[in-house]
């Protein structure tokens, strides 16, 4: 927890990342707790889809917020932040210059791997349009070019390639990834969607170079226009950490492929929000009003944290937002005159007097377009207008339960009087319609956890 009087502000950036949501379901699965650093909490939230207004004017996202009691310590607030990113006609979407670069060293082998890959990036090769392109480059112990850029109209050519991949080989990634940069230049669309995608089972050797050239290549690319996505698969050496860096640093999404449902969720579902940028860098401020609000935490967002002068420096990276995506976040909240370890003997009789009565916060937001250098600020004002936890909405039931079983999976210090069979509870409160039983499979997990 941070004290208001201390700590006011609160500066992250937005992750739309989903990988350990995957991740940790994969571990459930197999009968396995997971550790607690596979587990980042802001990531299973946003695995998960919620149903916000869409933006009204030309900004790219709508800002939506609720304030309610917290189910696992009554005296505390949860104020809950949601984005919801425009949605985008995928047909009049710019044209994209994709470079799928494949890693087919020998420990891509087994099922879960290159013959998944394979089949996965079938699937999008199949949304692809007459004016897309799309070139393959593959790395082991060497590193090629299987496909020069092609035309989305030529979508048997591109899953012949495919087809014909195969393992062996040790890992070396630079010479690969520098490969991949060079055709997606040679090809750069103006005003399009230039993006690698990196498909590895996370044992990315660089070879000569260190991490640190090669974050710096990444970076030089993403400034020039080439982001990069991550695609994860298999177990084993996965290095789940470092597909994280490359996929933030790169202006990309990371996502964790364990079976076709998910590439299908990843690469047919949400097409648009994994391909497609509409802004980028950012980041989130909120300055909590010290009449109101005593403490407060942000759950989970670890990685994600900016120091405070960070959030008007346009030179400072920050989160990417795709097409329709939504990103959610949490605080739980300690109010005024509630007590907590925090509490100073020689602040007890201070008042705090800010003319603000009614504003629990004031949340700003920076972020610019896609190929813009200069950010845009929005600001929303908070007002202190909390409800009990049972009127609050699907999106906000649902986002909290994610939150709580992340809690649990952590042996977090802070989950209170939180159980599973809660979470469960308050899970099935929060379903709401799931169409695409995302929902319910997490109710069936949560279950499947709770008896490990």
């Amino acid at each position: 927890y941070k004290s208001v009087l201390k700590d006011p502000l609160s500066t992250f950036s937005i992750d739309v990342d989903a990988a350990s949501y995957s991740n940790v379901r994969r571990m459930i699965q197999n009968g396995q707790k997971p550790p607690t650093d596979a587990v980042r909490i802001e990531e299973m939230i946003n695995y998960f889809d919620y149903n916000y207004s869409q933006p009204k004017n030309d900004d790219p996202f709508s800002i939506n917020y609720e304030l309610a009691s917290c189910p696992w310590n009554n005296q505390n607030k949860i104020l809950h932040i949601g984005l919801q990113g425009k949605k985008l006609n995928v047909k009049e979407a710019p044209a994209s210059n994709l470079v799928f670069l494949i890693d087919v060293s020998g420990s891509m082998s087994s099922s879960n791997k290159l013959p998944l890959l394979k089949k996965s990036f079938s699937l999008l090769v199949n949304q692809m349009r007459k004016k897309d392109k799309v070139a393959i480059v593959v790395y082991a112990g060497s590193s090629g070019l299987v496909l020069p850029s092609t035309s989305g109209a030529e979508k048997k050519k591109i899953l012949k390639a495919l087809k014909k991949l195969h393992s062996g080989g040790s890992t070396a990634g630079a010479a690969g990834l520098k490969l991949a940069y060079n055709v997606a230049e040679e090809n750069f669309i103006k005003g399009g969607n230039n993006r690698i995608i990196l498909a590895t089972d996370g044992d990315f050797n660089v070879g000569q170079s260190s991490d640190s050239d090669l974050e710096k290549l990444i970076v030089s690319k993403r400034n020039k226009g080439i982001f990069m996505s991550v695609m994860g698969f298999g177990t084993g050496n996965y290095k789940d950490s470092k597909m994280e860096i490359i996929a933030d640093k790169g202006n990309g999404n990371y996502a964790y492929i364990d079976n076709l449902m998910e590439a299908k969720k990843v690469f047919i579902n949400e097409f648009s929000s994994t391909l497609f940028t509409i802004a980028k860098d950012v980041k989130i401020q909120i300055e909590f009003n010290p009449n109101l609000v005593k403490e407060y935490r942000l759950i989970g967002y670890e990685n994600r944290l900016l120091k405070n002068r960070d959030f008007s420096n346009d030179k400072k990276d920050a989160g990417e937002l795709g097409a329709g995506h939504t990103v959610t976040a949490l605080y739980e909240i300690v109010p005024v005159g509630v007590k907590s370890e925090q509490d100073l003997k020689y602040q007890k009789k201070i008042k705090v007097k800010t003319g603000f009565s009614t504003e629990l916060a004031t949340v700003k937001f920076r972020y610019k377009k896609p190929n813009a250098s200069k950010s845009k600020l929005m600001i929303k004002t908070i007002k202190d207008k909390a409800v009990s936890f049972d009127n609050t909405s699907d999106n906000f039931k649902f986002s909290t339960a994610v939150a709580g079983f992340g809690m649990l999976l952590k042996n977090s210090d802070y989950s209170g009087t939180l159980s599973y069979k809660e979470v469960l509870k308050i899970a099935k409160s929060g379903k709401s319609a799931d169409e695409k039983g995302y929902r319910s499979e997490f109710i069936r997990l949560v279950d499947l956890a709770r008896h490990l």
